[in-house]
């Protein structure tokens, strides 16, 4: 059989640089099942001139749900797809002979090669060349309503190192949605550290489960990249708080936490039922931000598609290009970032919106600075 693999984020996602591991697994599958396996970047390329198909079979994956696909291939009898793209908390599962076979880490090799020829440095691509990639557990106990995991209460180990570790590439990198919710979480790190290969968890980390135990695994470990955390909700400050100073008695690094931001956690869907909330909200994610900089951490903001409604959609877009490059964030205020910009910019113009409706989030944002002291607004908790 002739099979298609298609990851239409690598289609659809300008500079798209990591790999589908659903697209890696079938493309594993199916070349060990003696069929024809293609990695198709170009939608035109599967049918021929008469609009006949090129293939037996295609397979169409994507990650991300504002990636667009050709709606036809959607109804295509010959097209099978899949992904939290497509079906967000309720993706239906690869069937298990695929979701355990050892992903094809060579499915990219030729797109690779052809972004190389063109003038991407190969560091753009390592995620494609050097790492292994797999979930050692699956599943989390915290039903976010905004989450593709909203509908998980538990984290199983889910597949031993062995069965997408590939022994040549020098790195591993885990996808896993709540690893630090798992009984069996020491010996998924024990296994890791096996290796000897730096490895990484590229989902936030959850600190609040963090312990010492916990942290002299994590912090002693052959870490690769940031350490990746998430600071979610305003309400969980103080627990927040006292996992940073708990972090701090273990390293010096710099981690970094995602931000979410613009998402009315009272609401069904995330979406505020009324125009109060986008101050309230905006001052929440001051107050974030304030005590991550106090710990000497990066805060990277993560915006709710939603915050497109607000009146303040430009205030969000500015303080995530500031909060999200850590050369800035690491130097200047946030106002001193928007003051190099030129008079009558959409920075600027955002910056006086904050300055004119919100004086009490500009004035503390005009001396916020990394490693400061934090410094909450009036209205928010100790």
């Amino acid at each position: 059989m002739r099979i298609a693999i298609i990851d239409a984020d690598l289609i659809g996602r300008r500079n798209h640089r990591f790999p589908n591991l659903a697209a890696m697994k079938l493309a594993g599958y199916h070349r060990e099942h003696g069929d024809n396996v293609e990695l198709i970047t170009d939608y035109s390329l599967l049918f021929d001139a008469g609009g006949r198909p090129l293939h037996d079979h295609v397979y169409l994956s994507k990650v991300f749900t504002d990636t667009p696909v050709p709606a036809e291939l959607l109804t295509n009898p010959a097209v099978s797809y899949g992904g939290t793209g497509f079906f967000y908390a309720d993706a239906p599962p690869l069937d298990e002979a695929i979701e355990h076979h050892m992903p094809d880490y060579h499915l990219y090799d030729g797109w690779c090669a052809r972004q190389i020829s063109s003038g991407v440095k190969r560091s753009a691509l390592t995620y494609f060349l050097d790492y292994s990639i797999g979930f050692t557990t699956r599943g989390c106990i915290r039903g976010c309503s905004f989450c593709v995991n909203r509908n998980s209460r538990k984290a199983n180990v889910h597949s031993p190192l062995s069965e997408f570790l590939d022994t040549s590439r020098p790195y591993i990198c885990l996808l896993d949605d709540n690893v630090l919710a798992c009984s069996e979480w020491q010996a998924v790190f024990d296994s890791l550290r096996a290796t000897n290969k730096p490895f990484q968890y590229k989902q936030g980390l959850d600190e609040r489960l963090l312990t010492e135990e916990k942290c002299e695994a994590l912090f002693s470990s052959k870490w690769r990249g940031d350490y990746i955390f998430a600071f979610d909700k305003l309400s969980d400050i103080a627990l927040i708080e006292s996992k940073l100073k708990l972090i701090r008695r273990y390293t010096t690094a710099v981690p970094k936490f995602y931000v979410f931001t613009g998402y009315d956690h009272r609401s069904s869907d995330g979406v505020p039922a009324d125009a109060s909330f986008w101050q309230s909200d905006l001052r929440d994610l001051y107050t974030r931000i304030a005590l991550l900089l106090s710990y000497r951490c990066i805060p990277y903001v993560m915006r709710f598609a939603g915050y497109t409604a607000s009146p303040y959609a430009g205030v969000y877009v500015q303080i995530a290009r500031w909060s999200n490059q850590p050369a800035f964030v690491k130097k200047k205020s946030f106002v001193e970032f928007c003051l190099m910009h030129k008079k009558g910019s959409a920075t600027m113009r955002a910056l006086e919106l904050l300055r004119s409706n919100l004086p009490d989030v500009y004035e503390a944002f005009t001396t916020l600075r990394f490693g400061g002291t934090f410094m909450p607004l009036a209205h928010s908790p100790p």
